[in-house]
């Protein structure tokens, strides 16, 4: 996967100003806000900085959360995962590994065979339906 590196201006061009708070500045929208929280359409969940395909909504489901979460993303070279000590608390954030837009935490409370809830701010993401592919 080819890397993208962009100046700061330059995603702050491309970006509205809540993707760029949360995409590059590792933000978070309030739980129940965002746009793809109740979406159920068969597609693929991009990352709304560089397109990459990260998730699809067949594994999606309702965590009762706030945010859209996903058992797994598409494949596990899509996303980065580091460290995150802020808010008195040790998670692990989710990136978009082509582009290092921040996505969301993920925790290990999920239904999946890996156990893994992918909490994603829906800012982070574009949608695609199935039939918007063809």
């Amino acid at each position: 996967m080819k890397k993208i590196d962009r100046t700061d201006a330059e995603w702050r061009a491309k970006l509205t100003p809540e993707q760029y708070r949360i995409l590059r500045q590792g933000g978070t929208e309030p739980p129940w806000s965002g746009d793809l929280l109740d979406a159920k359409d068969d597609g693929q969940f991009l990352c709304a900085a560089c397109g990459e395909p990260l998730f699809s909504s067949d594994r999606k489901y309702d965590s009762g959360s706030g945010w859209p979460s996903f058992t797994a993303p598409v494949d596990g070279e899509v996303v980065s995962e580091k460290s995150d000590e802020t808010h008195g608390m040790t998670r692990t954030e989710v990136r978009c590994a082509r582009c290092e837009g921040h996505l969301g935490h993920v925790f290990p409370d999920g239904p999946g065979p890996e156990g893994l809830r992918y909490c994603i701010n829906s800012a982070s993401l574009a949608f695609r339906k199935t039939s918007d592919e063809d």
